[in-house]
């Protein structure tokens, strides 16, 4: 999670070539939890294109992603979640376009999470759900599915194979770390993704949320790192005494802003969730222990 964003150095609706088979189109709804806003990626360079993440339902974003793929025909329209800064804007591209709605599965939970833009997208209908390892083809282009739940039980990667770039939705951010929000979210399932991507060769990600990344590899081992770190805090804490969540963030997360405090709670809980499953940790009411 990060506050530091400077919304006037990233310009939304400009169509940004990245390398030759995908274009980079901003959204403008950037925040502390969405950074610069959703970034759109465009992929193909022959007679058709696959959209990826088309983003909320701004008008002038969905402009800006028409004005991109120019006389060129969309044949895919692709979603790594259903959070509502990434999906939304499929069902009125797709009434644009007649092009289908393809990529990770429905999925409508009345979610507690810690930002609006973060509840789930009801009416997101796909035409086509995509398995771990199913394949979407154009012309020069070739999109594999990676199955990634944790941050949603239903995100999706999305692997560029001609290229080796990997579109990493909100499972890896530069900028910030993904926020785990029980009960859908899942922390051994978001580090067990997370192993998951590491062990691949992919040599580069394009995340919904921020910079690129230029050593994946790296940064998921740093990733890992941090919620293993994140794991000793709060086992840490809890062999002093036992405690609820609010005091738990109070010390682990110094100076943080609070407008972030409800996410990072919902982190803290995640973690406690996987300890509680692993017989580490125990609850009572809203006070957390270690298991006796």
């Amino acid at each position: 999670m990060s506050t530091e964003f400077d919304p006037d150095s990233f310009p939304t609706g400009i169509s940004e070539q990245l390398e030759p088979l995908v274009v980079r189109v901003l959204a403008g709804n950037p925040s502390p939890y969405t950074y610069t806003g959703t970034q759109t990626y465009i992929v193909g360079n022959g007679s058709d294109r696959a959209v990826i993440d088309p983003g909320p339902v701004i008008d002038g974003h969905i402009d800006a992603i028409m004005a991109a793929v120019g006389d060129t025909k969309i044949t895919a329209i692709m979603c790594t979640h259903t959070h509502r800064d990434h999906s939304p804007a499929a069902k009125p591209l797709a009434a644009r376009t007649g092009a289908p709605i393809i990529g990770c599965a429905p999925l409508v939970l009345e979610d507690d999470g810690p930002r609006a833009d973060e509840s789930f997208d009801k009416d997101y209908n796909p035409d086509r759900v995509l398995s771990d390892g199913e394949t979407v083809s154009g012309d020069g282009w070739t999109i594999e599915a990676v199955a990634t739940p944790g941050h949603t039980s239903n995100h999706l990667c999305f692997a560029l194979q001609e290229s080796g770039a990997l579109f990493t939705g909100d499972h890896v951010m530069a900028w910030s770390t993904s926020v785990i929000v029980p009960p859908d979210g899942d922390m051994a399932d978001y580090m067990a993704s997370l192993q998951k991507i590491y062990e691949r060769d992919d040599k580069i990600y394009y995340p919904a949320h921020g910079k690129k990344v230029e050593k994946p590899r790296q940064l998921v081992r740093g990733m890992m790192g941090h919620r293993k770190q994140r794991e000793r805090q709060i086992l840490k804490l809890l062999e002093g005494s036992a405690a609820a969540i609010p005091d738990m963030v109070t010390q682990m997360y110094k100076g943080l802003d609070p407008r972030l405090k409800r996410a990072a709670g919902q982190s803290v809980r995640a973690h406690l969730i996987d300890l509680q499953n692993r017989g580490i940790v125990g609850e009572d009411g809203d006070i957390w222990q270690m298991s006796t």
